[in-house]
């Protein structure tokens, strides 16, 4: 029964660890080759710098709610099959948003891994709002 008992803490304690670094790499903390900003950087980069492409990466009804003026629609699943979408902008920055920061996180990988780069913006387009983003329909 003692082994048992020391088995079941140890796979709970690895599991527990698992979690972790599951959330933490969703969360684009750790393994990231991509720059995380908030929301009034990516306004500021914005307003100060021309050779920036802005993607969302939200669900088309999303999008048609509302939007940062100037985006690209790219919803994340479709991501990856659309790359030549961006074959344009493999030379500027791509400010990436979502609706909370989470999806864009995985865009910012696969953007990162087919030589983009992308600025995850950390909150999504609630953080934007909140910094006073021009959102249109």
């Amino acid at each position: 029964m003692i082994h048992f008992k020391k088995y079941t803490n140890i796979l709970y304690w690895v599991t527990m660890a698992g979690l972790l670094f599951w959330f933490a790499y969703t969360k684009g903390w750790i393994l990231t080759n991509f720059q995380s900003i908030d929301a009034k950087h990516a306004l500021t980069l914005l307003e100060t710098q021309s050779n920036i492409t802005l993607l969302d990466v939200r669900t088309i009804q999303e999008y048609k709610q509302g939007h940062l003026r100037d985006s690209q629609l790219i919803p994340l699943q479709a991501l990856a099959q659309n790359l030549a979408m961006l074959k344009n902008d493999k030379n500027k920055k791509i400010i990436v948003y979502c609706q909370t920061g989470n999806r864009s996180v995985s865009a910012s990988r696969i953007l990162e891994k087919n030589g983009f780069t992308p600025l995850n913006v950390k909150g999504g387009i609630n953080a934007l709002i909140t910094a006073h983003a021009d959102i249109v329909k």
